[in-house]
């Protein structure tokens, strides 16, 4: 099975200091068509006025990954992690039996936009965690999140890995997927050819029988979020 999940069609929100689209059902968004891939629970497009952001509220029982794709984040928690999320990081928080934080806008003047994704766990509760960390791209496919933290990664509580795709203009790479598992992938900049679809920003693709594929980008540079899931 092949499906896109193009851009214009996600829900959408739009708070004045916040706007938002939504992947899959989230907040005043339901469709139940839409409520994830595999432990892929949430993939929410967020834009954060200057200043502006998500005062603190709680979570339990969830793995919580921020791409920053341009400005910065201020973060704090109630496990007193203090911390700045510029663009190209990634922030790994486990809820585990429950954790507060607040993100902001670190900026006065300048918007932010990142990926807010959430990301079932194996195994409810535990105790929580921060991780964060600014990747090289070392290859087409650089691995972020892993279920064991190999490498270097950020280290998951559930059996699926992240990686950040990055190709040239023209560049091509390959993806191999195991019997059984999920693909789906979010582009962040750029247009992809994957598996024969077109793929422009914004859109996601859910893949669970090709072995392997094929992944191309266009004329110009393109950058997206791959997930191995479950």
């Amino acid at each position: 099975m092949i499906y896109v999940r193009h851009a214009d069609e996600r829900g959408r929100a739009d708070f004045g200091w916040l706007k938002s689209q939504h992947s899959f059902s989230f907040g005043n968004y339901y469709d139940p068509r839409f409520m994830g891939v595999s432990a892929l629970r949430v993939i929410n497009d967020d834009r954060v006025a200057p200043s502006a952001g998500f005062d603190t509220h709680g979570h339990k029982d969830m793995e919580i990954i921020s791409y920053v794709i341009s400005g910065t984040i201020a973060h704090k928690d109630s496990f007193g992690h203090v911390k700045t999320l510029p663009a190209g990081e990634f922030q790994l928080m486990s809820a585990g039996t429950g954790i507060y934080h607040s993100e902001y806008n670190a900026s006065a003047t300048e918007p932010l936009h990142f990926l807010q994704i959430w990301i079932q766990p194996s195994s409810q509760g535990g105790t929580p965690g921060y991780q964060q960390k600014a990747f090289a791209q070392s290859s087409a496919l650089t691995p972020v999140v892993t279920p064991d933290g190999r490498d270097g990664t950020l280290s998951i509580k559930q059996d699926a890995s992240v990686y950040r795709l990055e190709l040239t203009a023209a560049e091509q790479t390959s993806f191999k997927l195991a019997k059984g598992r999920n693909f789906y992938a979010q582009v962040v900049e750029g247009e992809l050819q994957l598996a024969g679809e077109t793929l422009q920003s914004g859109d996601g693709i859910h893949i669970n029988e090709l072995e392997e594929f094929a992944i191309k980008a266009s004329n110009k540079r393109a950058v997206a979020l791959v997930f191995d899931l479950p």
